[in-house]
C-alpha cells in the first residue's frame, strides 16, 4: 500500500505496470509521472481532457520507450464484436447510419466526481462520449465532421449529450449520452442497404424494450422490415483487454488500444465542445 504516486514509482523495478484510473483532469500529471519513472501505463480513458493534453502524454511515451495503452474497454462488448461480424461479412451490406445510446433514468445523479467536477474531466461528454465516439471510429473510421448539442440538465457537468458525425467513408453516426431518459431509446442501430442490426437493451440498463431479448446466446436482431432474426453472439469480452496486455508487456504483441486512437477521440471531443457552443457543424481537416 502506498500514500501517494510518488511513493508507488519511488521503486519502479517492483513493477510491472501501472494502472491510472484517477479522475480524468489527473491523467496526464500521473501518466506523465509514470513514463518518467520508465514503468509501462494502462490508463482509464479518456486519455486526458482535451487533445492537446492526450497528444502530449502520447509524445512523452514515445520519446521515452514506454509502453502506454488505453483501457477502451468497450471494444470488446459482445454488440461491438457482433456488430464488427456482420460487417466484415457484408450482412448489413453499405451502412449509411449508425446508432448508439447509453441513455439511463437517474434524475437523481451519484454524488461523485464524474457528476461534479466542472474542467477536470467530469460529465457525460468525456465520460461516455470518449467511448461512443472511440467505437464509431473503430468501425466505420476517420471522422470529417461534428455536430453537437450539449447541455447539464441536473449536474454541473454535461448529462444530455447528442453527436452527429460524418466519417469519410461515407457513414453517419449519432450518438446519444443521456441521464435524464425516462424511455431509453434502442442501445444500437445500424442501418444499411441490405437491411439493419438492432441491439435493444444494455447491461440489464431499464428499457421500454426489455420483453426484445433474442435469448442467451445471441446479441441483437438483424431486421429486414418485418423480419427479424437473432445474431449469434461474437466470442469475447472485457477480459480479453488485460489478456492483451499480458502478450504486450511480455514482448512482441501490439498495444490492445493504440494510445494515438486515443488522441483521435480527443480530438473529436475538443470539435464537440466547439460545436456546441458555437451551433454548428465543426469540419475537421
Amino acid at each position: 500500500m502506498h500514500g501517494d504516486v510518488d511513493a508507488l514509482l519511488a521503486e519502479p523495478d517492483h513493477l510491472d505496470v501501472v494502472v491510472v484510473a484517477s479522475p480524468t483532469g489527473r491523467h496526464v500529471e500521473h501518466v506523465l509521472a509514470a513514463v518518467e519513472a520508465g514503468v509501462p501505463v494502462v490508463v482509464d480513458k479518456p486519455l486526458a481532457t482535451d487533445e492537446a493534453g492526450a497528444a502530449r502524454v502520447v509524445a512523452a511515451a514515445e520519446a521515452a520507450a514506454v509502453p502506454l495503452t488505453v483501457f477502451q474497454n468497450r471494444r470488446w462488448d459482445a454488440e461491438q464484436l457482433t456488430l464488427a461480424g456482420l460487417l466484415a461479412d457484408g450482412a448489413l451490406g453499405t451502412v449509411h447510419r449508425f446508432e448508439r445510446r447509453w441513455e439511463r433514468w437517474r434524475p437523481v445523479p451519484k454524488d461523485r466526481w464524474k457528476e461534479n467536477a466542472v474542467g477536470e474531466g467530469g460529465g457525460l461528454l468525456l465520460d461516455l462520449g470518449a467511448h461512443l465516439v472511440d467505437s464509431a471510429v473503430q468501425l466505420f473510421g476517420p471522422v470529417i465532421s461534428v455536430y453537437a448539442e450539449l447541455r447539464a440538465l441536473t449536474t454541473p457537468t454535461e448529462d444530455d449529450v447528442f453527436l452527429a458525425l460524418r466519417h469519410r467513408g461515407g457513414t453517419t453516426s449519432h450518438l446519444w449520452a443521456g441521464g435524464l431518459v425516462g424511455a431509453p431509446g434502442p442501445r444500437t442501430r445500424v442501418l444499411g442497404d441490405r437491411g439493419a442490426y438492432l441491439v435493444t437493451r444494455f447491461e440489464g440498463e431499464a428499457s421500454p424494450f426489455a420483453g426484445m431479448a433474442p435469448g442467451p446466446d445471441h446479441e441483437g436482431w438483424l431486421v429486414r422490415g418485418a423480419e427479424a432474426a437473432p445474431v449469434p453472439r461474437a466470442p469475447g469480452g472485457h477480459e480479453d483487454f488485460y489478456l492483451l496486455v499480458a502478450a504486450w508487456l511480455r514482448g512482441g504483441a501490439p498495444a490492445p488500444v493504440d494510445p494515438r486512437d486515443a488522441v483521435v477521440t480527443a480530438r473529436v471531443l475538443d470539435a464537440a465542445r466547439r460545436s456546441a457552443q458555437a451551433g454548428q457543424v465543426v469540419l475537421l481537416d
